[in-house]
């Protein structure tokens, strides 16, 4: 564990980032995960924390998106049906350091480039509608197995997906990423309470922080952000993460 000076200065770098990520409709786990192992946290740790700091934040982005009417159940129900189960099973699993952040180092990168070098937010994929069913039964299940096994909510590559394929807005998007990831981190803390034991109580400063740029964050998104805005701000966020994460792969 980290020692108290630390500690509470990740707890305001993690009040930025729920703030950042709330806003687009993310927990922000990617980011929580870098900086907690570039912090001399466990690796055992780092995923039950991650998922924990995620349910915090996407439980007022959740809120504010559907009290604001930007969630689609339409949208969201296929891929929770197939990741929630995955999620569970990934979350049981404990994979060496190197293909840990390796995994989570290659999706981020997709992701930077689809927001920074495509400026369409979907592409022109004329899908009836069992495909794109299917589509997103099998994303869900392939997401949440990824969710669960590197310790966050799977929102990181929901929101970009849903853009990309043309499943939904910006802010339907937003909103099915904040739900998605706040029941895959429920399944996936299930998981990981239940095969491997970590106290929690000695992060209550994260939690705090988190819950704090959380609310402030999901009000923003919910409401005055905008679409392109709201892209730049998740692109920089996984920037900083990578950053980060660099420093492990090397």
């Amino acid at each position: 564990m980290p020692d108290i000076s630390t500690l509470l200065l990740l707890a305001a770098v993690f009040l930025c980032i729920s703030y950042c990520s709330a806003s687009v409709g993310l927990g922000g786990g990617s980011c929580y995960t870098a900086l907690l192992a570039v912090s001399g946290v466990a690796p055992l740790a780092i995923p039950l924390i991650s998922l924990s700091l995620n349910l915090i934040v996407t439980s007022a982005g959740s809120y504010q998106f559907i009290r604001h009417r930007h969630a689609s159940w339409k949208i969201i129900t296929p891929f929770l049906v197939t990741s929630m189960p995955m999620a569970y099973l990934g979350g049981s699993l404990h994979l060496p350091k190197g293909v840990f952040y390796g995994i989570l180092f290659a999706s981020l990168t997709i992701v930077v480039i689809r927001i920074f070098f495509y400026q369409k937010t979907s592409l022109s994929w004329n899908l009836k509608g069992w495909q794109k069913l299917a589509l997103s039964l099998i994303a869900g299940a392939l997401l949440g197995f990824i969710a669960g096994v590197v310790g966050i909510g799977g929102g990181i590559y929901l929101v970009p997906f849903i853009l990309i394929v043309g499943l939904g807005t910006e802010k339907q998007a937003a909103a099915s990423g904040a739900i998605f990831i706040w029941l895959n981190s429920i399944t996936g803390l299930i998981a990981r309470l239940h095969h491997h034991s970590v106290s929690l109580l000695d992060y209550y400063p994260l939690m705090i922080a988190v819950a704090v740029g959380g609310m402030l964050g999901a009000a923003l998104g919910a409401t005055s952000l905008k679409p392109r805005t709201m892209q730049k701000i998740l692109g920089t966020t996984i920037i900083i993460a990578l950053c980060l994460l660099i420093q492990k792969l090397v």
